[in-house]
């Protein structure tokens, strides 16, 4: 589980690193420049990370099952070699993702205003301001995209409804407790990166304007990246500990 989470804190960061420079320089400027090459790199990385993220969290979700169906044999089925494979998978799923969306950026051509309403390369927006129409350049992503997050939500909710029936097979309240508290996180973190990533890319586009997309955007590339690791730590004792602390302090100065 640990070394699933040491990959998850990677491809936040990298996921975050890949948006957040040109973001901040957008803010600070009215217009910001950057060349296709540029605008090539930047969307890889993005979908790189972005994709690997899907598997991960489908990997630990699967991960959780095996902890609690069969705790006794989780160091058999979930060995150190079965592990390195999933992650392998995941990075691999990320740079096939990846080189679909980057060959489609590369087979469009730029002829008029290259100006886009937002604060990094996001495909859809860049095939809008095309002059050559290519049907493959449109729906290649999409159907990637689409099935990668059909497929990891697909293992994820199976996976949870094998947990679902194995806790309800638990007969002690001390089990529910353990079981529960090992699914709440990851329960929290699926939900808080599915939900905006579903918003942008599932929702049809003429149901919400571009400012909202941009906002959602700063969510799932900026905020909960940052949330991730505060979400895991809260199961740590001494850092709960820490935290009731810290508000008990701040409860205390208000109160002055």
């Amino acid at each position: 589980m640990y070394l699933f989470l040491c990959h998850l804190a990677f491809v936040d960061i990298g996921y975050s690193t890949s948006v957040t420079p040109l973001m901040i320089v957008s803010f600070l400027r009215e217009r910001t420049a950057i060349p296709v090459a540029g605008c090539i790199v930047q969307l890889g990385f993005d979908v790189i990370f972005g994709t690997a993220e899907c598997f991960l969290l489908a990997a630990m979700a699967y991960d959780r099952y095996v902890a609690i169906s069969s705790p006794l044999l989780y160091s058999i089925h979930m060995s150190p070699g079965v592990c390195i494979i999933l992650l392998v998978a995941s990075y691999l799923g990320g740079c096939v993702n990846a080189s679909s969306f980057t060959a489609c950026l590369m087979s469009l051509d730029f002829c008029g205003s290259n100006k886009i309403n937002h604060f990094f390369c996001d495909l859809p927006l860049l095939v809008k301001l095309s002059c050559t129409r290519i049907y493959m350049a449109e729906i290649s992503p999409a159907i990637s995209a689409g099935s990668i997050i059909v497929i990891t939500l697909f293992i994820i909710v199976v996976s949870y409804v094998y947990i679902l029936h194995a806790i309800l097979k638990m007969r002690s309240t001390e089990g529910w407790h353990k079981a529960f508290s090992t699914c709440t996180s990851h329960l929290t973190v699926v939900t808080l990166f599915y939900g905006p990533v579903t918003f942008v890319y599932v929702i049809p586009k003429s149901s919400h304007s571009s400012d909202y997309v941009k906002v959602v955007s700063v969510f799932y590339t900026v905020v909960i990246p940052m949330l991730n690791p505060l979400i895991y730590s809260l199961r740590n004792k001494e850092v709960k500990e820490a935290m009731r602390k810290l508000m008990a302090r701040t409860r205390w100065s208000f109160c002055k």
